[in-house]
């Protein structure tokens, strides 16, 4: 297993390449480009918890062709038992990107009614974030929680979508494995992200979020993707 670990982030853009050096002496992992945002594209994911139909996750990509990116997100899930729904989770968020970073971020989460809200605006000094779980300044480098930008899997932290805080993360890549999208297969490297859950990530050669994997109360959670974008 490979420790991933990006030396900054300080003048990255999202659709420059990478070298990084891991945690393993001397050796370094040269990253493929992030995937390059076209405009209309959508991540649209089924989620199956336990092996049965969970909801869905679908991201919505839009791009002004010189740096300028907005991205959707829509999260539905929910447990039904019978005609009662037992348990819901929504999540409705919209990131708004320039040249690379983060500028603005604001998003909704009802998690079984417990309500919870972030906003963040870029400063001069960095991202003002203002929501549930934190109030203060953070880097304007960081990588929201969204998971579609896999330089997310070269960083030490990333700021929570649904409460706003900086979470401590570590990344190891765990190999090259084959993923089905749509009836087609293809190569994909995976990841385990840790943080308050452990989650595994797949990207494509081409850098596209393509499957996701983690257990919650007991249950596994898996995220399959409907089509290649």
């Amino acid at each position: 297993m490979l420790s991933v670990r990006l030396l900054s982030l300080a003048s990255i853009s999202v659709l420059m390449p990478l070298t990084v050096q891991a945690d393993i002496g001397a050796a370094e992992v040269v990253m493929p480009a992030p995937w390059s945002v076209s405009d209309g594209a959508t991540i649209n994911f089924d989620v199956l918890r336990g092996g049965s139909p969970f909801g869905s996750h679908r991201l919505n990509f839009s791009s002004d062709g010189s740096g300028g990116v907005t991205v959707t997100t829509d999260v539905d899930l929910k447990v039904k038992i019978g005609p009662i729904t037992a348990y819901r989770y929504e999540l409705d968020s919209v990131e708004t990107w320039s040249d690379g970073r983060l500028v603005a971020l604001n998003s909704r989460t009802n998690s079984n009614g417990k309500r919870k809200r972030v906003n963040v605006e870029s400063t001069g000094s960095g991202l003002d974030v203002d929501a549930t779980g934190f109030e203060g300044m953070v880097d304007a480098t960081i990588i929201p929680s969204s998971h579609w930008n896999l330089l997310q899997m070269y960083g030490d932290q990333m700021l929570s979508t649904e409460t706003g805080q900086v979470l401590d993360i570590d990344v190891e890549q765990l190999g090259r494995e084959i993923v089905v999208v749509g009836g087609n297969a293809l190569e994909a490297t995976r990841y385990r992200l840790s943080s308050e859950l452990a989650v595994d990530l797949w990207y494509d050669d081409q850098s596209r979020w393509v499957k996701m994997l983690f257990e919650a109360r007991g249950q596994s959670i898996e995220y399959i993707l409907n089509e290649l974008y």
